[in-house]
């Protein structure tokens, strides 16, 4: 634990029940009772953490990150892959929540600032930043992982030169078996396919489920927590003034 997290704690006294749950020395506090209760409570804490950006609790209302940890069926000790990781949004809730015992490699495609400054403000000796080609993502020396995100970037995906068969291929072959993929993207209306993936940064589920049903997950759940049916699905989402309507897909691999 960081200094400057230490200190967070005195100021926040709250953040001792978080500190217990994530930051104990065996990681498994939250998983100990198996009680969904403590879990919730664990994902709250994770989302008033002090150590998360101003710019993230500005978009937290669209994009629900208890719900979202809930959706994932986030654990102590976890060691997860976060595709695309971006700003570091996603990456951070899941370090967070996976604690001192689990790992979250931050995989993209290029170095992102964003997320160095992230980690240069808050060390987090539990993320670990992985430069790789989206259809290779999976670091060479990863261990069996128990969870893959990919939140609110398939569709860029799609618009890239990218092999996604490939890549879905090597996200199949990283997690262990039982282990979790998660997909959250914007939705663009049924049939669009991915002609609308660079214009409306927007992808149509149906496209999603196939793909990855071709690699070998089954589809385990769909969340309904990010739908907005007032949504028209006509423009992407940084000109609207509404949340996107997004789907929330979870795949399990056999």
């Amino acid at each position: 634990m960081s200094a400057q997290y230490a200190l967070s704690l005195i100021k926040f006294p709250a953040l001792l029940v978080f500190a217990t749950l994530v930051w104990s020395v065996n990681g498994n506090a939250a998983t100990a009772t198996g009680d969904a209760q403590n879990l919730d409570s664990l994902y709250r804490q994770v989302a008033a953490s002090p150590i998360r950006t101003d710019d993230d609790r500005q978009v937290d209302a669209s994009r629900k990150p208890v719900e979202f940890l809930q959706f994932a069926n986030v654990r102590p000790g976890m060691l997860v892959l976060d595709v695309a990781t971006g700003r570091g949004y996603t990456t951070q809730l899941l370090a967070l929540a996976v604690g001192n015992s689990g790992t979250v490699w931050a995989q993209a495609d290029k170095p992102r600032q964003e997320l160095t400054k992230r980690l240069a403000d808050h060390p987090q000796p539990n993320i670990i930043p992985v430069v790789r080609p989206y259809d290779d993502p999976v670091p060479d020396d990863a261990p069996k992982l128990d969870l893959i995100t990919i939140i609110l970037n398939y569709h860029d995906i799609a618009y890239m030169p990218v092999d996604r068969a490939r890549m879905n291929q090597r996200l199949f072959g990283a997690l262990k078996s039982g282990g979790h993929l998660i997909v959250i993207d914007h939705s663009a209306k049924k049939g669009e396919g991915v002609t609308v993936a660079k214009t409306l940064h927007r992808i149509d589920e149906s496209v999603v489920l196939s793909e990855l049903q071709q690699a070998g997950f089954k589809l385990e759940q769909e969340g309904d927590f990010l739908h907005n049916p007032s949504d028209p699905r006509e423009q992407a989402f940084f000109h609207m003034k509404m949340p996107t309507d997004s789907f929330a897909l979870r795949f399990v691999k056999p």
